[in-house]
Formats: structure tokens, C-alpha cells, sequence
């Protein structure tokens, strides 16, 4: 079964830019090696990092159907920092997985312990909406 798995970062206490260096890339070096992991056991599908929120803009369809910005996502505490897109066995492997990147290390090397929200992806609509 597919999950996507995502990765949420806190605003404050988090900024990575400003993180030192050897600590971003120890970071870097620890996703890569867990997407490597992943991939070598057959379980990645996919796996993206994302922009920070001050470059997304909230986009709606306007009355002519054309695209409407709103301008950048409003302040929020938290942000989707990236997310990845997994094919495991069960619930309980996507879980062990989202663990293992929640515990990315951060400054000193300390585990971030970052959210990482785990959804299952449909294939399609539940029957009972057919």
C-alpha cells in the first residue's frame, strides 16, 4: 500500500539556512542515506523537499476560470518542509519509517523530532461513494 509521508517543520526554533554547517550537512547526509535505504529495499516512490512558504502562492480559479493568486500562504507555526511517497507491506512499516526521519539530526547532531504525518493514498474513492 501507498502512504505519503509528510514532513513538518516548525517556522522558529528550525531555520536551516541558519543552521551551522557541518550540522545541515550531516542533515543532508541522513536523508540521503534514509532515501537510499529506502530505495534499495524497494519501498521509495518518491521523495521531494519543498520550498519555503514565502515562495508559494495560494492560487483559486477566478469567475472567467482563469488563475487567481492570493498573494503567499498565510503565517502559520508549522510548514510542509518536504514529503515522500512510499509502497511498504502495512501501516506499521510507514510508521517505522516516518520515525526514522522525524529523527533527522539537527543542531549539535540532537534528533529534531519533527511531525512526520502518515496518510494512506487512495487509489480511487472509498466504494461506498461509488
Amino acid at each position: 500500500m501507498k502512504y505519503i509521508l509528510m514532513m513538518n517543520t516548525m517556522k522558529t526554533g528550525h531555520g536551516v539556512p541558519e543552521w551551522p554547517r557541518k550540522d545541515l550537512q550531516a542533515h543532508i547526509a541522513f536523508m540521503h542515506g534514509a532515501n537510499k535505504e529506502l530505495h534499495e529495499r524497494g519501498e521509495l516512490v518518491s521523495a521531494e523537499g519543498l520550498s519555503f512558504p514565502d515562495q508559494a502562492k495560494l492560487v483559486r480559479a477566478g469567475k472567467d476560470g482563469r488563475p487567481v493568486t492570493d498573494g503567499i500562504f498565510p503565517e502559520s507555526k508549522e510548514f510542509l518542509a518536504g514529503f515522500w511517497i512510499i509502497d511498504v507491506d502495512s501501516p506499521q512499516r510507514a510508521y517505522e519509517i516516518a520515525a526514522n526521519m522525524s529523527a533527522a539530526p539537527g543542531p549539535g547532531g540532537a534528533p529534531l523530532n519533527m511531525p512526520i504525518e502518515v496518510r494512506p493514498i487512495m487509489s480511487g474513492p472509498p466504494p461506498e461513494m461509488l
